[in-house]
């Protein structure tokens, strides 16, 4: 059998496979044949006699991942005795079998958390539940404890949804409340497998089952999953790991991509392997997703892609968001012309409020639509209570304008210091006032109720599956899926990158969710931007965003900041002669000096000369625009950028 498990992969896979190096990493980016590498791998090893099947245990973060593994190792012949799942349903199903050993009647399962931490704060806003809850599972995921979270939500630069004593409280009284009424929630699960793999008696015993283990998505993980994990291992050696640093996007959720950034530091004595090759996308949609990348990585080569030529990627600007809407369902009508079914196309947005407008653009042009990912706007609380408003303003609609106006304004964020929860809850309500405002412009003589069933239809439209149908989705849900062509709408400054996303760890999480989208893609990207954009029933100029300069560079002769070219230079020209008689290329050098003095290490630790050639010619003046800098990764800005900036600027 090896020789036909071993057929048709190229050498970074083959190599990927065969490793006898434990424990392996092995960073699979998009289109790089990951999940065949992962079950090949497991194959091989079973075909070598390196590997009993039964003591495998492999770990996805899905249900639908698990469950698409156990149908690729069934091709296989080797799926029986393997044990598939993610990290909660497998510790689940550890934790009955124990209680079950031991006569203990299993806890009951806490489902309804919301509701549960809403009795332990104080009355007030009705969506604070929602944001505290949000909170404890940060705080879970990142295995803290009311004593550790003080410094880590520093660290961390968030914005509590209650003062950091307050939330303190309610991290213990939601632990002891919990244990009062013997509840667990998910992460609860996780926190006891750990605590009895402390029984050394136990623990041998489960890890005489579990002698194998393949992790999947690892840039995915978290540090509580990571030792659970570790607890499970035991210090044993036998891991391979799969993922891509490139596509992780959910460090806001707790997630740790350094556990494979730095694998072979967290693994003594580890190995990482690189997959090289792209069998989903054009050359041109590999470039473009390569060239979004922070300049860390985007330096490197990328993947060699095995398609064949295709069209660069488009990008226009429309009018406003309403156009860009209109004219994005007319290209995809224009590409099911042409044979493209409508499900190999995907609109693919920064936030779940601007699926609304599409949705109702799409279906003006009576488009099939499939509205994926995130939760339906009128499920959102904060939705509900304008609905819940609009429902008691009486028979005409237009008696419902100011009402939702004034709701709106009350609860606005506030200018600074707003949590990301609060900002996603404003545009949630300004999608749905804009979605009243339309509807009155179509009809003045509406009635609330008309406008309630209508919107309580699209939703419902939202919520069908159709086998046929273009999708409409944010970044984060179309992670690990593909179509032909894919439209990215909205790249504009405020959402690509989203305008509360700050330090160099966030705009760098901004640039790899682009990738992402933009790598969806197999044939055809257009990426569009709108001039205006509607937000409640206020039109807002808008600036298309950096990143498309990358993409598509802006003319020779557009002026932009810079000391010596009339546009950014690109990092070949950052390597022209040094401007050594320039006195921020002086002040720049003399601060290197004294930093490496300090951090006792060589100057071009810090920054090398070509860097600092770059930072003058350049001119950054934010934390965006620094990354930008050829040199200048989210490391480096993190540790250096507020006094590079400083230099620069002052």
């Amino acid at each position: 059998m090896t020789s036909s498990l071993l057929d048709g992969l190229d050498e970074t896979q083959l190599e990927a496979v065969t490793a006898t190096s434990e424990p392996l990493a092995i960073l699979a980016g998009a289109g790089s044949g990951k999940t065949r590498v992962l079950t090949r791998r497991i194959a091989w090893r079973a075909d070598q006699l390196d590997l009993e099947p039964s003591g495998v245990l492999a770990v996805t973060f899905t249900r639908k991942a698990a469950s698409e593994l156990r149908q690729r190792l069934n091709q296989l012949h080797i799926a029986p005795g393997i044990k598939t799942g993610t990290f909660h349903s497998l510790a689940y199903a550890q934790l009955h079998q124990r209680w079950a050993e031991r006569g203990i009647r299993p806890p009951e399962l806490l489902d309804r958390k919301v509701g549960f931490v809403a009795s332990l704060i104080p009355r007030g806003d009705k969506t604070l539940p929602l944001d505290v809850t949000t909170e404890l599972e940060w705080v879970s995921a990142r295995a803290l404890t009311s004593a550790t979270y003080p410094h880590a939500a520093q660290a961390a630069k968030r914005t509590p949804p209650l003062p950091i004593a307050e939330m303190v409280d309610v991290i213990d009284r939601y632990r002891d409340e919990k244990r009062r009424r013997r509840l667990v929630d998910f992460d609860d699960l996780l926190w006891l497998c750990i605590r009895d793999l402390g029984d050394e008696e136990y623990a041998s015993r489960i890890r005489q089952q579990h002698r194998h283990f393949f992790v999947d998505e690892f840039q995915d993980i978290n540090p509580l999953q990571f030792n659970l994990l570790n607890s499970w291992l035991g210090g044993r050696k036998d891991l391979c790991v799969v993922g891509d640093p490139n596509q992780a996007i959910y460090g806001w959720n707790g997630a740790d991509a350094s556990y494979i950034r730095w694998f072979e530091d967290k693994f003594n004595g580890g190995t990482t392997i690189q997959l090289g090759h792209n069998y989903r996308s054009t050359p041109q949609v590999v470039a473009a997703g390569h060239s979004i990348l922070p300049s860390n990585v985007r330096d490197g080569k990328p993947p060699v892609a095995h398609l064949p030529d295709g069209d660069k990627p488009h990008v226009t600007s429309y009018q406003t968001d309403r156009l860009e809407a209109a004219a994005t369902a007319r290209l995809t009508q224009e590409a099911f012309d042409r044979g493209t079914p409508w499900s190999e196309q995907a609109v693919l947005v920064r936030t779940n409020a601007q699926t609304a407008i599409v949705a109702e653009q799409f279906r003006a042009n009576q488009i099939p639509t499939q509205v994926r990912g995130g939760s339906r706007l009128i499920d959102q609380p904060e939705v509900k209570q304008l609905l819940t408003l609009i429902r008691r303003c009486g028979h005409d609609l237009a008696d419902a304008v100011e009402p939702v106006r004034d709701e709106i304004e009350a609860n606005a964020p506030k200018p600074s210091g707003a949590t990301t929860a609060e900002l996603d809850r404003h545009s949630n309500r300004q999608a749905l006032q804009r979605l009243l405002t339309d509807h009155l412009s179509a009809d003045p003589d509406s009635s609330t109720g008309s406008f309630l069933d209508w919107v309580t239809s699209t939703a419902t439209q939202e919520e069908t599956t159709r086998s046929d149908a273009v999708e409409i989705m944010t970044f984060h849900a179309a992670k690990g899926l593909e179509w032909t062509c894919v439209y990215i709408l909205g790249v504009e400054r405020g959402l690509v990158p989203i305008g509360y996303a700050e330090t160099p760890a966030e705009l760098a999480e901004e640039r790899r969710l682009l990738h992402v989208g933009i790598t969806r893609a197999k044939e055809s990207v257009y990426l569009s931007w709108a001039e205006e954009r509607q937000f409640g029933d206020k039109a807002v100029r808008r600036n298309r965003s950096s990143y498309l300069d990358i993409l598509d560079p802006p003319p020779e002769n557009t002026t932009v900041k810079s000391k010596s070219a009339p546009s950014r230079l690109s990092a070949a020209s950052a390597k022209a002669d040094l401007p050594v008689d320039d006195p921020d290329y002086k002040a720049l050098v003399e601060w290197r000096r004294t930093t490496a003095e300090e951090d006792a290490v060589p100057a071009y630790i810090v920054v090398n000369n070509r860097t600092i050639a770059a930072l003058v010619r350049m001119m950054p003046s934010t934390m965006g625009e620094l990354l930008d800098v050829p040199g200048i990764g989210p490391a480096k800005a993190d540790r250096y950028g507020k006094e590079i900036l400083r230099i620069l600027n002052d």
